[in-house]
């Protein structure tokens, strides 16, 4: 058996976002946000006000039970915690004038309860959540003004939390917006939404991801942030060198996020991109310049990788967020997603070699229907051996690509506690390492219970990494 040789400082933990665990969503002072009203998943329609079926306004309740579930990740041995602050429960419409201090006080507790147990906070700014209000009134990312909002809700933030939040994510996968802008609050849908809004809307983004960079070293000087993008890596369907070349733009398309992150300035190779969309990015004086404001890490999600074809009669695979056509070399998830642990292998070393920045796996993990069962001590677990192959053949490829040279800070799951799905809204698609009993009708005592996967990881992480098993 190989032994496999992760860093010392290794951070090791899980990944959960505040609309999908917290609930509470109208308490204490918390506006709405666009989740509150997308009972279906942001893949679907909005509702025009919260409905009694969307899973998210009570979430598992981490609102009201966070300190029982860091406890439970500080048994597993977690070094980092990543997690998200609800825009909305610190300015509930966006535009406020004065923050709601209730909202920054739950943030104060949680962070000091994770610091108690030695655990850093990983916080992202913006995970696909966006006051409600800023999407109604101003359609989301499409209207400029919203780079201020978040310019003061970044300031408040960093200046609140200081002493105790030292990595920082600006924009959850924010390359996502290509394939569903209600991610960044833009109602208009988005087969009525012109490729000109589109990209003036990401360009929105990026300045404000690059101010609050700005902002956050200013503050704190100590302090890391990362961007965070979908990453996956696009094969060509064939060898033809029209797959070939359909595979390498499709990929430059979401590559042009991480090179204005960590490049400081768009790719040569946008001026095509713009031109043969008929799109003319609107610069306000000032924006270049806020642009060099680079990124310190590159943090990305990894779930699949997708293929690409020139033959408009391939059609794109089930699930995916990206498009793609099925690879058929592949196995997938029960949601359609390919496994690849190969591609994890794959695309840590396409951005660090692109890039020469530290990189952090933020998400990775498998979606499954998990079955709760006696565990022999009058207590439930749920027998995920399933979990614990994909988590470990894709760790042994994450020990492949630093043993290729690739700096990587940490690794952290996806939904380390079961928590409800951001694109179909369920809670049947669980992630964790904890089973959490509530069900899609909303049903369930919100009891945790520890998977096996949960002692698994424990040991991966107590070993540091050298329990994982090769093929």
């Amino acid at each position: 058996m190989k032994k496999y040789s992760f860093p010392q400082n290794f951070l090791w933990g899980g990944a959960v976002a505040a609309n999908q665990c917290e609930g509470a969503y109208n308490e204490d002072g918390k506006g709405l946000s666009v989740q509150d009203v997308t009972p279906k998943g942001l893949m679907a329609p909005m509702t025009s006000e919260p409905t009694p079926d969307n899973l998210k306004l009570v979430g598992i309740d981490f609102y009201h039970r966070y300190k029982d579930d860091i406890k439970l990740f500080a048994e597993m041995g977690f070094k980092v915690f990543r997690t998200s602050i609800a825009w909305s429960r610190i300015f509930p419409n966006g535009d406020d004038e004065t923050p709601n201090e209730k909202g920054l006080e739950f943030y104060d507790n949680l962070f000091d309860e994770c610091l108690k147990y030695g655990i850093e906070p990983l916080v992202t700014i913006s995970h696909y959540e966006i006051p409600l209000n800023l999407a109604k009134k101003y359609n989301g990312w499409t209207d400029r003004r919203l780079v201020g909002f978040f310019e003061k809700y970044a300031r408040t933030i960093f200046e609140r939390y200081k002493g105790k939040v030292k990595y920082w994510l600006t924009f959850n996968e924010i390359n996502s917006i290509l394939h569903a802008p209600l991610l960044s609050g833009i109602i208009t849908p988005k087969e009525n939404l012109s490729k000109q809004d589109l990209f003036q809307a990401i360009h929105h983004e990026l300045v404000a991801s690059a101010l609050a960079v700005k902002i956050g070293h200013e503050i704190n000087p100590d302090s890391k942030i990362g961007c965070m993008v979908i990453g996956i890596p696009v094969y060509p369907l064939t060898p033809n060198p029209d797959d070939v070349i359909k595979a390498f733009e499709t990929e430059r398309e979401s590559l042009l996020f991480t090179d204005v992150h960590a490049r400081g300035k768009y790719p040569s190779y946008a001026k095509r991109l713009f031109k043969e969309y008929g799109v003319e990015i609107k610069m306000e004086p000032g924006d270049e310049e806020i642009l060099k404001n680079e990124v310190d890490f590159v943090s990305f999600s990894y779930y699949m990788s997708m293929c690409e074809s020139a033959d408009p009669d391939k059609k794109p695979g089930k699930g995916n967020l990206m498009g793609g056509v099925p690879n058929p070399y592949l196995k997938a998830s029960e949601w359609g997603w390919q496994i690849d642990p190969k591609g994890l292998r794959l695309i840590l070393n396409q951005l660090y070699d692109r890039y020469q920045k530290p990189l952090f796996i933020v998400e990775n993990g498998l979606g499954a229907k998990d079955v709760l069962v006696e565990d022999g001590t009058g207590s439930k677990t749920v027998i995920d051996d399933y979990r614990i192959k994909y988590l470990n053949d894709h760790l042994v490829q994450v020990a492949e690509a630093i043993e290729d040279g690739v700096e990587l800070m940490g690794y952290t799951t996806w939904g380390c506690i079961d928590v409800v799905s951001a694109s179909t809204a369920e809670l049947s698609k669980r992630y964790g390492f904890i089973y959490v009993d509530r069900n899609d009708d909303g049903s369930g005592t919100l009891e945790r219970y520890k998977k096996k996967s949960f002692y698994w990881y424990k040991e991966i992480i107590a070993t540091n990494g050298e329990a994982l098993k090769s093929e």
